[in-house]
């Protein structure tokens, strides 16, 4: 008898709907085949399934059994198969009402006693089945804080086959345990600004980049502050928006890199990889692709400390991810693209001993090797850093103060001011923020005054700017004037915005002072 149940899979950061279908011939020499390009999990499920079904205490006729993935051309991955097969099973058997399994979508992984196990993926099948009018999911208990932050879909969670069996057959309703709040909450309390002494050039940089969207890189000494500055950059950002935090959820659920989210993340992302990390582990990928650290980071902060210690090609292959927002990884199988809308914050040492430029110790560093050092991150790189702050050594005395900075929140609430303006001006459909303003949205928004123009020629001579320069330094006059409440982008702005291209500098251009830049 032929029976049918139906299912997802993850596939990036959505889901690939599968029909299960299973035929069952009597024969006295039973076998058991699994088609549709099932992985080795999925293969191995008939174990499962069986059983599983032992211990509901049924034992059903000999027979040939055939399943059936469909479409037969698209891979199926995971234990989340391992629900569907089992009643499509005990449907064909007799033991279910075929129209039991219509119009309802069933994932979870089974255990040998028919417990259902949690799976990864939950979210992004939720979501693609309340987008296909699917009236109702059935899943493991384990992922039903994570399934009910969806709205529009009845989502039900049990703990066994046997709760699932006699809620399709008699209606009887799984025991539900109330989902453990809609959101996946982190109870450790953000770092605030305050903590930083001095470094008022880099605290500004850090509230331009958090009002912008921009990316930023901060080079100095060891022990200057640059980790400490980055880690309190979320703390300055706005909350998440609930479109924002599905889409991070949905990153999550999907990834065996992090843990299984418990409901909707609250709070954006940070992550903070080592410099020994590979590319397919900072960009994403692997043989069954999984989102990287650049997709784990969307809608967050990607902390890159020590940046010229990474490998130049895991550096390069940022490139592209910074520039489009997504990261896609071609494989023989399959295509997937992931998201990727994080913005970078890197640190850097000066030079190879670390002290160039620094007041208290001496550099020993010769001129070709700081150059060697430096000519690990390329230009085309460079030019995506929105802003690159030079950050000294905080000097003793500064340091015996007793005093305490400007909190994260009185920040916060300007950045958000500034966000706000940039959101009304761009309108429904339009960027972002500043920092992801195309040539069109520069050309319209952030063209500068005469003064402003005449100067951004000069330094463009000076620093022999390139193209993309000239328009991340638009971008960053944009921002600077949303936080000074400016309709226009003035002279000032753009010289501030100029003095945050420190790596660009070189002879020819005058001193900041003459920019009316104050240091």
């Amino acid at each position: 008898m032929l029976a049918k149940a139906y299912s997802a899979t993850p596939r990036g950061v959505d889901a690939l709907f599968v029909t299960v279908e299973v035929d069952r011939i009597r024969a006295q020499q039973p076998s058991t085949t699994v088609v549709g390009l099932p992985d080795p999990a999925v293969r191995e499920a008939k174990e499962r399934i069986f059983s599983a079904i032992r211990h509901l205490g049924r034992q059903p006729e000999a027979a040939n059994t055939v399943f059936n993935l469909a479409p037969a051309d698209e891979r199926k991955e995971g234990a989340a198969l391992d629900l569907p097969m089992a009643l499509a099973f005990l449907a064909s058997a007799g033991y279910l009402p075929m129209d039991a399994l219509e119009d309802r979508l069933l994932v979870g992984e089974l255990s040998l006693e028919g417990r259902l196990q949690p799976v990864r993926g939950v979210l992004p099948i939720v979501l693609a089945a309340r987008r296909h009018g699917v009236a109702e999911v059935i899943l493991p208990r384990s992922n039903l804080a994570e399934g009910s932050v969806v709205s529009g879909i009845r989502v039900i969670g049990a703990g066994s086959l046997g709760e699932v069996v006699r809620y399709l057959r008699d209606g009887a309703a799984p025991e539900i345990d109330e989902p453990e709040g809609g959101e996946d909450h982190d109870t450790a309390a953000e770092p605030d600004l305050s903590d930083v002494v001095g470094q008022e050039q880099a605290r500004r940089a850090l509230e331009v980049a958090a009002a912008g969207g921009h990316h930023l890189l901060f080079m100095g000494p060891p022990g200057c502050g640059k980790s400490m500055l980055a880690r309190r950059l979320p703390g300055i950002l706005p909350p998440l928006e609930s479109e924002e935090a599905l889409q991070v959820t949905s990153v999550y659920s999907v990834s065996t890199r992090v843990p299984r989210p418990r409901g909707l993340l609250a709070r954006r992302p940070f992550r903070a990889p080592h410099h020994t990390i590979s590319n397919a582990a900072l960009i994403g990928g692997g043989s069954s692709p999984q989102p990287g650290e650049v997709s784990l980071a969307h809608h967050g902060v990607l902390f890159l400390d020590e940046l010229t210690e990474f490998r130049r090609d895991v550096l390069e292959g940022l490139r592209q991810p910074l520039e489009d927002r997504t990261v896609t990884v071609a494989r023989a199988q399959a295509t997937l693209t992931f998201p990727a809308a994080f913005q970078m914050v890197a640190a850097a040492n000066p030079c190879p001993c670390g002290y160039l430029g620094d007041e208290r110790r001496e550099c020993v560093c010769t001129p070709p090797a700081v150059d060697r050092y430096r000519s690990r991150l390329s230009g085309p790189l460079l030019d995506r850093l929105d802003l690159q702050v030079t950050v000294p050594s905080v000097p003793w005395r500064e340091l015996s103060r007793d005093r305490r900075g400007e909190a994260s929140a009185e920040v916060a609430a300007r950045v958000a001011a500034a966000r706000r303006r940039a959101r009304d001006r761009f309108g429904p459909g339009g960027p972002l923020s500043n920092g992801d303003m195309g040539s069109e949205a520069i050309r319209e928004w952030a063209g500068p005054d005469d003064d402003g123009r005449r100067l951004l020629e000069h330094a463009s001579r000076a620093l022999g700017l390139s193209a993309r320069a000239w328009h991340r330094i638009l971008r960053v006059a944009r921002t600077i004037a949303d936080l000074a409440d400016d309709d226009r982008v003035r002279a000032p702005h753009v010289a501030e915005a100029i003095a945050y291209r420190s790596l660009d500098r070189r002879a020819g251009l005058p001193p900041m002072g003459s920019l009316g830049v104050v240091k």
